[in-house]
């Protein structure tokens, strides 16, 4: 202690050691932690599945992907889910936390100042061994601004400052995989709202056919070449598609609910539309880049969170070496409060101060070997991200590609169901064939046109899940970007 106090005592020394600490903060600081370097990508550089080169569109840069499916209903709800859901609000204050975060570590690059008054009064006793001088009891006035800061020698301020503003960008890269999330969440919904009324659509033009089928097997009995089964069994049918009409409806209902739920708006009425007059949005060429999954916000979280981690193990690093203050005040003390700012009341203190840990029982080692197990953790959850996002990718492709394959089949399979019920019922009309095969082409007329209509839905949701994967276009060049720089 003594040593320190001559060392400092000694003003041209301590003007010296001040300069050269100093000159350390200001001219750079030597960062003790690791240098981040973004993981090699554990994929492929293109995805595996091919796209329908026929149907290939172009580059397409496109954030909003659901406007392609030209519907004003589903652009509103959008919007209205984007402003309103609870989920995005919260990922906002989550946003708005870390930005204070940021600003509170900010603010340790910079001096503390305080302004610190003090009133005391007291009595010294008068029957000691030093005698008592002067006015006893007495008051005393101080007034002093006081300031410290702390010497970036090692370069952990800086580094818990950018793992701060990498944590903020974690958080609003939250925030959009939430709204990303969302809007396909939307989009699905919906579309399973138009594949219910497409559905029922199709449910009203089978329940004519086969109201038409039982006024034919009626007459038919009527007539005396017909009987009482063929016209329980066409009645059977029309009370079939009765109760499909109501599990459709229910299921109608439902969907609508979810929208309410996801706009924060129950009030929420779609009113009937036609899933099969919705556009099928393009697809991307074959070949596509891998690196186009950069755009996906989880992807950008994931780096981010990475970045943070790398941080903080430079501060537990940091934390084993020395800690450099510098601090001063400046006011005044006195007797009489009026005598406070005067010449003779002034008073001063510079000082330096260091710190090193000399004994702990391992725990800053400990803490660094936390750190470096949480680094690790986040350098594997930011691959497995990445094998996540090439999968979705991968599956959206071939899913994208092998519902509108079976869609044209599926097609087909109207055309010629609606041909042989046609043929049926003309057989069944001149006598040529029993009401049983009436009933076998009805049954699979009804089932052709369901199925039509579920392969659409499927094809739409496989575009929705494509640009979910893809977390927006396909335009290359639109995300050529500094590794790391948010968008």
């Amino acid at each position: 202690m003594n040593l320190m106090n001559d060392l400092f005592n000694h003003l041209p020394l301590r003007r010296s050691a001040l300069a050269v600490l100093l000159s350390t903060t200001l001219t750079g600081c030597q960062v003790l932690g690791p240098l981040f370097n973004r993981p090699e990508a554990p994929i492929p550089t293109t995805f595996n599945e091919p796209s329908s080169v026929e149907q290939a569109g172009a580059p397409l840069a496109l954030q909003q992907w659901w406007t392609l499916l030209n519907d004003p209903t589903l652009n509103s709800l959008e919007e209205k889910a984007v402003a309103n859901n609870g989920d995005v609000q919260l990922a906002v204050a989550r946003i708005e936390q870390a930005d204070a975060q940021v600003r509170e570590i900010a603010g340790n690059l910079l001096p503390t100042v305080t302004l610190d008054s003090t009133n005391t009064r007291n009595r010294i006793t008068a029957a000691g061994a030093n005698p008592v001088f002067g006015v006893n009891p007495r008051n005393d006035f101080k007034l002093a601004f006081n300031a410290s800061i702390e010497l970036d020698v090692w370069g952990k301020l800086k580094t818990a400052n950018a793992g701060a503003r990498a944590n903020l960008l974690a958080t609003r890269y939250a925030k959009e995989t939430v709204r990303w999330s969302l809007v396909s969440l939307v989009a699905g919904h919906y579309l399973a709202v138009r594949s219910i009324d497409a559905q029922l659509a199709a449910n009203q033009d089978n329940l004519k056919t086969a109201e038409e089928s039982l006024t034919m097997t009626r007459q038919q009995v009527d007539a005396g070449v017909g009987t009482a089964l063929d016209v329980h069994q066409a009645e059977l049918i029309v009370t079939n598609l009765h109760a499909q009409a109501l599990e459709l409806a229910r299921l109608r209902s439902i969907s609508e609910h979810q929208l309410g739920l996801l706009t924060n708006d129950f009030s929420v009425r779609i009113a009937r539309g036609s899933l099969m007059q919705l556009p099928v949005p393009p697809v991307p060429p074959t070949g596509l880049p891998s690196r186009l999954m950069e755009a996906r916000p989880d992807v950008q979280q994931a780096e981010q969170q990475l970045v943070y981690a790398n941080a903080n193990l430079g501060l537990a690093k940091a934390a084993l070496y020395p800690t450099f203050s510098l601090t001063s005040a400046f006011g005044g003390e006195s007797l009489v409060l009026s005598d406070i700012l005067t010449s003779p009341a002034r008073i001063f203190t510079a000082g330096f101060s260091a710190s090193l840990p000399i004994f702990n029982a391992g725990r800053l080692n400990a803490r660094v070997d936390q750190a470096s197990a949480v680094q690790k953790q986040a350098v594997i959850g930011y691959q497995n991200t990445l094998r996540t996002a090439f999968t979705e990718v991968n599956d959206a492709l071939v899913n994208g590609r092998r519902y509108r394959e079976v869609e044209t089949v599926a097609q087909q399979r109207v055309d010629i169901t609606a041909n042989i019920l046609k043929v049926a019922q003309n057989r069944y009309k001149a006598g040529y064939s029993s009401y049983l095969q009436v009933l076998d082409a009805q049954r699979n007329y009804n089932e052709a046109t369901q199925t039509l209509v579920q392969n659409r839905q499927n094809t739409l949701a496989a575009s929705v899940a494509l640009f979910k994967a893809l977390g927006g276009g396909w335009d290359q060049a639109q995300w050529v970007q500094t590794p790391g720089a948010a968008k």
